[in-house]
């Protein structure tokens, strides 16, 4: 649990503050639009991923995570654990830093595959409940 601890502190303080939220609707009442929030109130610029393409919280939404016209540094995944491989590894083709599994997002294989891969994996936690731990003040 202690690399757990060290990858999130690495993923939310050092690999870049555009993190692409899979999943992101204009839906107030999921708890990706929540997430998304507190990640901007901690300074993260998010995309929105979603099949609607959607505008949500002022930022432009693309449909895939390759739609995407600019670099992502985390890929925040609010999909169920069976599509969650998918994403992780199209987080991976696309070139981004870490990839992100929201609680309840379990994929072993998948974590193993990002790792392998290069990039930082951070599973089954939430950023909205780490990022206020390694900022109280702005909490």
């Amino acid at each position: 649990m202690d690399d757990d601890r060290e990858t999130v502190r690495r993923i939310l303080t050092e690999l870049g503050d555009t993190w692409a939220v899979v999943g992101l609707s204009s839906n107030r009442g999921r708890a990706a639009y929540g997430v998304a929030e507190v990640l901007q109130r901690f300074g993260k610029r998010i995309v929105p991923v979603h099949p609607k393409a959607e505008t949500v919280l002022g930022e432009q939404g693309y449909a895939s995570l390759a739609d995407i016209p600019f670099d992502v540094d985390v890929v925040d995944v609010f999909v169920r654990s069976e599509l969650a491989g998918r994403v992780a590894d199209e987080a991976a083709a696309v070139g981004a830093r870490a990839v992100w599994f929201q609680l309840g997002v379990i994929d072993e294989a998948a974590r193993d595959r990002t790792r392998a891969a290069g990039l930082d994996m951070v599973m089954d936690r939430c950023p909205a409940i780490e990022i206020p731990r390694l900022d109280p003040a702005r909490g």
